[in-house]
């Protein structure tokens, strides 16, 4: 690996994101992108340490301890990419030449990654605006909280009624 990719300080974006830390894994949602991101264990750990002062090969030991195995810097440089690719990263350093354009599944075929620390998977869906949220009304006999939710505009006893019921 070069000195350049070796020296990298990935930092994290944390403008415009509502973050939900979970037990294994951390929600992400992209205010400005309307999307969703759910981060597994290891890209969330590897996003988390993106600060700036953390070079990837700093972010490997510290996952290597908190697994209690050693783990390949290429795991940290796999994780930047994917939150790279999903506009997670305010800095986001070049990968060493070896790794640019190796997907997951090449990296855990060519270096055997140990089955002690995940793969980082960065999975992303596009959220719903709000007005698609809200576009589709209700039909009578659908469940509902409130008027607006019905096609009649009526909503008793927690469904959606004909407007003359009202």
């Amino acid at each position: 690996m070069n000195e350049k990719a070796r020296t990298a300080k990935p930092v994290a974006r944390k403008q415009g994101l509502v973050i939900q830390e979970l037990p294994d894994e951390v929600l992400v949602y992209d205010l400005d992108r309307d999307r969703a991101h759910c981060l597994n264990a290891t890209a969330a750990f590897v996003w988390q340490r993106c600060d700036g002062k953390n070079t990837t090969g700093q972010i490997a030991r510290t996952l290597g301890r908190q697994f209690d195995c050693a783990v390949d810097e290429k795991i940290v440089w796999l994780a930047l990419d994917q939150l790279g690719k999903n506009h997670l990263l305010d800095r986001q350093p070049a990968p060493p030449p070896a790794l640019v354009g190796m997907n997951r599944r090449a990296m855990v075929r060519a270096f055997g990654l140990a089955v002690f620390v995940a793969v980082p998977v960065v999975t992303s869906i596009v959220a719903p605006t709000r007005a698609g949220a809200t576009a589709s009304p209700l039909p009578d006999g659908s469940a509902c909280s409130s008027d607006s939710q019905c096609l009649s505009n009526c909503c008793q006893g927690g469904f959606c009624v004909a407007s003359f019921h009202c």
